[in-house]
């Protein structure tokens, strides 16, 4: 006789009990009132990210419905025949639905010719519906009519990740429960038990960040310890980073203290070094967002919401100190959009590097506030910088220098001001040159050539290759019927002109090359 394959720890551990149930007491102690006084209902919805408990809830409910105990405030008692043909998959009266592979209408009336049969062993037949936002249109609309005039025998029990999906008309029909996210104090008891009863020998800190990674789900969670545990060696802190391709916490406050102490070029080494040691990009993204999440929730002054150790918590309000509010937002922003679109083409690691290089100039960057107008004064920019450029100054330019302009203003060049954001989300398909095309600035356009800026060596070589080159002089064709050929250049400006300020003027190209506002009269 073979041996029966071992079950997965989350399986294994499945709740089976109201008291087993973790961080859903709002949801348990309402169903557990409901069947003490003999008050089931014929359809509920179950709503909640996945991993916290529906199934597990819904087949708890179904062992309750049809439990033998006397005492109603005692089911389900695990002990009835009944209890243990559900706890053993046996149980003929519960049926679970999986939508997500039966979403037809076909599937939903087969239902329907199926649930007027009287049941075969308990008092209820028990539907369990998993994943029920995948129904189609016509058989939602088959459901719903079973579900306005169900048998007394049926129970509907519904589940779904994305409760926005389901119908108003069957959400109407149905008593809804939702299940909330599990706290990182709920996960990280459940683990510390589980790895107790299985004899795991687990660091604390190491459990601690499985059940962070898990983010609220209990199954993530015990599914990450089960897969730590198959080595059969003790889980340290390292040990999960190797398997999971994340780099340690440390790390990532020493990237963001790079960004904040404005060194560049150790932030870009230390990207490069967790990349290097296995780590996945869009991991690293994940974690940077995250421990940029805590030093926000900081700057709010609720740090009670973050997720984390009291040690890095300690740390983490130390280095918030350092940072405004605006400039944690830019970092968020920066980091989540590197995290969501990381096809980074050839270089995995171009939309790191690109939100560094965004984040780094943001911090740099000192707009002129654009309400004063027009009297204008410039510093001059070094010689060597206009003679390398063919240009030639005197003294500094003031008064309203765009008056005294002679060259019209170039119709093509303001038109690809004004409609360059076209040209990039015409190239959303394609990550790495969309996030170039967003972070440069329009230099100038002459004869024919379009100059694009770039603001370090490191985004215009990722830009100025003969295929990327192609791809942009291509789309602006297309998207706006202009011929152009395309040059990349870096650029020692960190940012445009006043809004007052002719973007093809003398003050703009000045700009260009280096020289700074120095003041603006009204």
């Amino acid at each position: 006789m073979s041996e029966e394959a071992p079950k997965a720890l989350y399986r294994k551990h499945r709740p089976g009990t109201w008291e087993q149930v973790s961080g859903q007491k709002h949801v348990t102690q309402t169903l557990r009132n409901a069947v003490a006084g003999g008050r089931i209902g014929h359809a509920y919805l179950f709503s909640g990210q996945r991993g916290t408990g529906k199934t597990s809830v819904a087949r708890i409910l179904a062992k309750a419905a049809n439990c033998l105990d006397e005492d109603l405030k005692s089911r389900p008692c695990n002990k009835c025949q009944h209890c243990q043909a559900v706890n053993d998959g046996m149980f003929l009266d519960l049926i679970e639905i999986d939508a997500a592979s039966n979403t037809g209408v076909e599937d939903i009336r087969d239902l329907r010719d199926k649930i007027n049969f009287s049941p075969n062993q308990g008092r209820f037949k028990v539907y369990i519906i998993d994943e029920v936002h995948m129904l189609s249109k016509s058989a939602f609309n088959a459901l719903l009519k079973t579900l306005e005039e169900p048998p007394s025998h049926v129970i509907f029990i519904l589940a779904t990740t994305e409760i926005n999906k389901i119908p108003a008309t069957v959400l109407s029909r149905c008593q809804r429960h939702e299940f909330k996210r599990a706290s990182l104090e709920e996960i990280s008891k459940q683990l510390t038990e589980i790895a107790r009863k299985e004899h795991i020998k687990v660091d604390e800190d190491a459990l601690v960040y499985i059940g962070r990674q898990a983010t609220g789900s209990f199954r993530d969670a015990i599914s990450l310890l089960d897969q730590m545990a198959s080595s059969g060696d003790k889980i340290t802190l390292s040990h999960v980073h190797s398997v999971l391709g994340t780099t340690a916490s440390h790390n990532v406050m020493e990237l963001v203290g790079a960004i904040q102490e404005e060194q560049p070029a150790k932030a870009l080494d230390l990207i490069h070094q967790a990349l290097d040691a296995g780590t996945d990009p869009r991991q690293l993204a994940y974690q940077v967002v995250n421990y940029l999440r805590t030093l926000l929730l900081i700057k709010l002054g609720n740090p009670g919401l973050t997720d984390t150790t009291k040690e890095m918590l300690k740390e983490a309000t130390l280095q918030a100190k350092g940072f405004s509010r605006s400039m944690i937002l830019k970092m968020l922003d920066a980091f989540q959009e590197a995290g969501t679109d990381l096809r980074g083409g050839w270089y995995p690691s171009l939309r790191l590097e690109l939100a560094l290089a965004q984040v780094m100039e943001n911090e740099e960057e000192k707009p002129v506030e654009p309400s004063r107008k027009a009297e204008v004064s410039i510093k001059e920019p070094s010689r060597a910088d206009l003679e390398t450029k063919g240009s030639q100054t005197s003294e500094p330019v003031q008064g309203k220098p765009e008056g005294n302009e002679k060259a019209p203003a170039n119709d093509d060049f303001s038109r690809l001001n004004r409609d360059w954001k076209q040209v990039s989300q015409a190239l959303r398909s394609n990550g790495s040159l969309n996030a170039l095309l967003n972070s440069c600035r329009l230099m100038s356009l002459k004869k024919g050539v379009l100059t694009l800026g770039f603001s370090s060596d490191l985004l215009r070589e990722k830009a100025d290759t003969p295929e990327q080159i192609k791809t942009i002089q291509e789309t602006i064709a297309s998207v706006l019927n202009l011929d152009l050929q395309v040059k990349c250049v870096v650029t020692k400006a960190r940012h445009g002109p006043p809004a007052d300020i002719k973007q093809d003027g003398m003050v703009a190209e000045a700009l260009k090359y280096g020289a700074k506002i120095s003041d603006i009269q009204d």
